[in-house]
C-alpha cells in the first residue's frame, strides 16, 4: 500500500463529504485516490455539537462516521470520486457496511452545494441503470461535520494491521482503477455487465462472431491491443474465437467455478481487468490447441485500414504476419 497522497497540484482546492461504514477504512481508500490531498474522519449531520466517539457509538447523536476528502479537481473530478465510492461500498445496504452495524455506519454523500448533488443524483441514475434496486445511499445537504478524535485521524496508516471493512485488495488497486472508473461507467448496459460482472453475451448475434476482416481487437475500456484477426478463426461457437492473445503479458488467467459442474478459466485484461471470456483446450492443434472465446461486448474491433490513423500503426505485423511472434 502507499502512503497516504499529499502532493498538491495547481487546481484550487475542493471538500467532499462521504460517509461508507467505519470511517478507517474508507479513508485509507481514498487516502490512495491520485488527486486526494487530503482526509478527515469525523462525525456528519449530528443532533449534538462535538459529539465523541463513545456517544457516536451509543446511538444518541445520529450521526453518520464521514470522511472529509480534500481533493485538487485538476487530478481527480468529484464524479470520480462518487463512483469509486460507490464501487468501494454496498450502496443497497442499510445502516450496515460489513460487520458493523448501526444507524452510524449508514452510507451518504453530503454535498455542500447544487453542483455536487447533481453529481450524485447522476452517478445513482447510472447504478440504478445497471443494477436495478433502490439505493440506500442518502444525498443530502450537509448540516454539520465534526472531525473525530486524533487517534481516529490516519488510523490505518499508523495502524496497518488494524480493522478494516474495504478489502485490501480495493484500497491497493484504487489508483489503477481510478484511471478508468469513468469510462468504465459510460460502457453500455451490456457493455458493463461483461466486463464488470463476468455476464455473458448471446452467441451468434454478437458483433465480432462472424467478422474475419484484417485488424486488431483492443480493450473496450482502455484501447490496449488483445488479439489480431490473424489468430481469429470459426470455432462455431457463437462468439469471437481466437488461438492466442497478441501477447501472453495483456492478459491473465484465473479459476472460474461459479458453475456446479462446470469448471473454467476465465480471462481478464491485465490492466484494467475487465472480464473478456474464457479459455478452453479444444481449439484447433496446429495453431497451439487453445480457444479463447471471448464477448465482443469486451471488445472493440479496428480495421488494417484504420490501424495507423488510430495510433496503432506499430502493430500491423501482427495483423499482416509480418512479426516473429
Amino acid at each position: 500500500m502507499n502512503e497516504r497522497n499529499n502532493e498538491r497540484g495547481d487546481g484550487t482546492a475542493q471538500v467532499a463529504y462521504f460517509a461508507g461504514g467505519c470511517f478507517w477504512g474508507l479513508e485509507r481508500y481514498f487516502q490512495n485516490v491520485d488527486g486526494v490531498t487530503d482526509t478527515t474522519v469525523g462525525y456528519a449531520q449530528s443532533a449534538i455539537e462535538a459529539p465523541t466517539y463513545e456517544q457516536v457509538c451509543a446511538g444518541v447523536t445520529d450521526a453518520a462516521e464521514t470522511v472529509q476528502v480534500e481533493f485538487d479537481p485538476s487530478r481527480v473530478s468529484l464524479r470520480t470520486l462518487t463512483l469509486l465510492f460507490l464501487e468501494v461500498i454496498d450502496p443497497f445496504s442499510i445502516d450496515q457496511q460489513g460487520e458493523d452495524r448501526g444507524r452510524q455506519y449508514r452510507t451518504g454523500m453530503f454535498h455542500t452545494d447544487d453542483a455536487q448533488r447533481a453529481v450524485y443524483v447522476a452517478a445513482l441514475e447510472q447504478l440504478v441503470d445497471r443494477l436495478p434496486q433502490r439505493p440506500a445511499v442518502l444525498v443530502e445537504p450537509l448540516r454539520n461535520f465534526y472531525p473525530a478524535e486524533a487517534h481516529h485521524q490516519d488510523y490505518l496508516i499508523n495502524n496497518p494491521g488494524g480493522y478494516c471493512h474495504v478489502p485490501i485488495a480495493a484500497i491497493a488497486n484504487v489508483k489503477r482503477r481510478q484511471k478508468y472508473v469513468e469510462r468504465i461507467w459510460g460502457l453500455t448496459l451490456e457493455q458493463f455487465a461483461v466486463t464488470q460482472n463476468a455476464a455473458t453475451e448471446r452467441p451468434f448475434v454478437n458483433e465480432y462472431d462472424e467478422k474475419f476482416e484484417p485488424g486488431i481487437y483492443v480493450d473496450i475500456v482502455s484501447g490496449e491491443p488483445l488479439f489480431s484477426s490473424r489468430d481469429k478463426f470459426d470455432s462455431g461457437c457463437g462468439w469471437p474465437s481466437f488461438s492466442r492473445p497478441i501477447a501472453p503479458s495483456l492478459v491473465t488467467e484465473h479459476e472460474d467455478h461459479r458453475i456446479p459442474g462446470r469448471d473454467r478459466i476465465e480471462v481478464r485484461t491485465s490492466d484494467t481487468q475487465i472480464h473478456l471470456g474464457h479459455v478452453f483446450p479444444d481449439g484447433p492443434a496446429d495453431r497451439g490447441g487453445l480457444r479463447y472465446c471471448m464477448n465482443s461486448a469486451a471488445l472493440r474491433f479496428v480495421p488494417r485500414s484504420r490501424m495507423a490513423e488510430e495510433g496503432y500503426g506499430d502493430w500491423i505485423a501482427v495483423v499482416d504476419g509480418d512479426d516473429q511472434a
